[in-house]
């Protein structure tokens, strides 16, 4: 098993140079927390804030949404008895002073190392973390399905969920369906919105700040439902009124305060917004509303970034900013060959300049992607459609039927929420809207939740569909500039990381699609030959092999296929007939993979020379270091050589 073991408790992989102060020293877990008085909370945020910063800037993380959160997670451990109450968090990002809080303190400095910490909220890790999260807008539907659980099961009934959802997030559609159907059902679910870059300066008003005390306040509360509880008992009111009667209290605050909001015409009742900012005030919210019956939503308006004054003023940078001087600001970059996103971006730009018809499309990663580039120099043709995958690839499906020609950059783990719109709005269709697929293969520390393993075995099944990896820089722009000429779907699938390019030189072409070739020759001469076949980078690495087996009078040549769909079936049937055993080697899961495509020509052919599949096993891969995790998936260069050398 890959994946890693649960446990209940973590051990810090190394000393940690950066101590806790005072009060977060004395909190091993939330019980802990809720013995310190209230008015010590303000220095516990701050506390926790100076150990993010001291530990996030030498062991780079989600530093921004993680600052905005934490007077939020302190004041939900302080008010909810967790973990029998339930957090469930949206995407993750904002988790780490959850993960402080709740017995994990000590083991912080292995976050996203290897048998460390995740860097998201997970179940296997620990008892607090209710939910896999990782990709946004599943928190709701998930907390909800445990909120109604616990109303139908004898003497869970007073146990409170609480969804923690972000307002990037609760754009995606998942999100939305969980907020309407969250209306219709009886629960008591309370829905926290996490808002970091709304402001609330004009709500600050004395108005404002009395209207949102009182329809907090117990006192209120009670009357309200007195008064309630009146107009039913003489029939004035029954359930089918009571939304009725909710909606026309959310217009009345409206017009009072002079601020609407979309949940407004939804049967669940809104607060706020509030300063997120603010842990006594949080806690006070929470206290007061907690307890409440029926769906309820909570606004808190949070500074990204919060505590430091780089990240406060440019948030976006700071979401993932890798390592830094914590004193200064300043970000250590590593310099050196082009990351592969920036291969793509560039590209892009050169083919948009001689045809206007090319748009660019990313959800919500423009500066991940490198979308930027395009955007930066055609903003008119460049779309940022917000977390909403499967809107951004029938979004490119209706350019393309228009005339357009949409590149749509997502990472691969995220395109896998838009498998039916790529059928069913590109696909059946054959409209030439081409996927490029960032972060595709292992990723490393971000994890099981973004390690992008299935788009070849998902995508090349579609009738229509080309699929292609480059293994280089040059080859990338031109399976680039063939896509753009070619009037089909069409997936170009990329890694994380550095290519192996320092500049991008090289000539801008089309090249035949279905054409594979030879990049290694062995001199060698044993008795048996080999052949390594690969799709995309890890034919570097195969190179690297079949050169060691030289070195030992091995004969191993190897063939950077390009295309797993279509295959270059004429090469395949060359390679059959020349040598004794071949090795398929791909950055993905072998169950339905390139080596599985290979192995069905053969087998549908009658060629019974030997294959065997390398790359991602049938588990879960944790996180840790790329090469750590190909090693032991046995597809690193190591695991490649020792194969196919026992083979010889």
């Amino acid at each position: 098993m890959i994946e890693q073991p649960k446990r209940d408790s973590f051990e810090p992989s190394e000393s940690d140079t950066s101590k806790p102060g005072d009060l977060l020293s004395s909190i091993n877990c939330p019980e802990d927390l809720r013995k310190i008085p209230l008015d010590r909370l303000p220095e516990l945020c701050e506390e926790i804030r100076e150990f993010l910063i001291k530990n996030l800037s030498q062991n780079p993380g989600h530093f921004g949404s993680s600052m905005g959160a934490v007077d939020i997670i302190v004041a939900l451990h302080y008010v909810f008895n967790t973990p029998r109450d339930r957090i469930v968090w949206d995407v993750g990002h904002q988790a780490y002073a959850h993960k402080l809080l709740t017995g994990r303190r000590d083991a912080f400095k292995s976050l996203r190392k290897y048998e460390g910490l995740s860097g998201f909220p997970n179940p296997l890790e620990s008892k607090y973390d209710t939910f896999i999260s990782g990709h946004a807008g599943n928190s709701i539907s998930a907390a909800l399905g445990m909120a109604i659980a616990d109303s139908k099961t004898p003497g869970e009934e007073d146990r409170k969920t609480v969804a923690l959802i972000g307002d990037a997030s609760i754009g995606n559609g998942l999100a939305f369906e969980g907020l309407n159907n969250a209306s219709n059902n009886p629960n008591n679910l309370l829905i926290i919105l996490n808002d970091n870059d709304m402001s609330i300066d004009d709500n600050v008003g004395a108005l404002h700040r009395y209207l949102s005390d009182l329809t907090t306040s117990s006192g209120y509360n009670r009357m309200r439902m007195k008064v309630y509880n009146k107009f039913r008992k003489r029939g004035w009111i029954g359930d089918k009124g009571k939304g009725l009667v909710l909606r026309f209290n959310n217009s009345i605050k409206a017009l009072i305060s002079k601020q609407q909001n979309i949940f407004e015409g939804l049967n669940i009742r809104y607060f706020g917004p509030f300063d997120g900012n603010d842990v006594k005030k949080v806690v006070k919210v929470l206290t007061e509303i907690k307890d409440m019956k029926g769906p309820r939503i909570l606004h808190l308006s949070t500074k990204k970034g919060k505590g430091f004054i780089t990240a406060e003023e440019n948030p976006q940078a700071w979401h993932a900013p890798g390592k830094f001087n914590p004193s200064t600001g300043e970000k250590i970059s590593q310099k050196g060959n082009i990351a592969w996103q920036d291969v793509f971006g560039k590209t892009l730009v050169e083919i948009a300049k001689e045809n206007d018809k090319v748009c660019g499309i990313t959800a919500a990663m423009h500066s991940g992607t490198s979308m930027s580039a395009m955007l930066e120099s055609f903003p008119s043709q460049t779309f940022d459609v917000g977390i909403s995958e499967g809107h951004a690839v029938t979004f490119a499906g209706g350019l393309a039927a228009a005339g357009k020609k949409p590149f749509v950059a997502i990472y691969s783990s995220f395109l896998q929420r838009a498998y039916d719109n790529i059928i069913h709005d590109v696909a059946i269709q054959g409209l030439p809207v081409v996927f490029c697929i960032d972060r595709a293969g292992i990723v490393g520390e971000d994890g099981v939740t973004h390690h992008g393993l299935f788009d070849i075995s998902y995508l090349r099944n579609i009738p229509g569909m080309t699929v292609a990896s480059p293994m280089d820089a040059p080859t990338l722009r031109n399976l680039m500039k063939t896509a753009e000429l070619t009037s089909s779907p069409f997936a170009i699938r990329y890694p994380r990381g550095k290519s192996e390019a320092t500049s991008l030189e090289s000539e801008l072409k089309s090249i035949p699609i279905g054409e594979g070739r030879k990049v290694f020759t062995s001199k060698a001469s044993s008795p048996k030959k080999a052949a390594i076949l690969s799709v995309g980078p890890i034919g570097q690495d195969a190179i690297k092999v079949a050169s060691r087996l030289e070195e030992e009078n091995l004969q191993c040549d190897v063939y950077d296929m390009i295309w797993v769909k279509p295959l270059d079936t004429k090469l395949l049937d060359k390679i059959a007939t020349e040598y004794d055993c071949l090795f398929s080697v791909e950055d993905g899961v072998v169950s339905g993979g390139f080596g599985s495509a290979v192995l069905e020509y053969l087998s549908s052919n009658r060629i019974s020379t030997p294959l065997t599949r390398l790359g991602v096993p049938d588990e879960w891969v944790a996180h840790g270091s790329v090469e750590r995790l190909k090693s032991d998936c046995g597809f690193d260069a190591d695991g490649i050589y020792k194969s196919v050398k026992e083979s010889l």
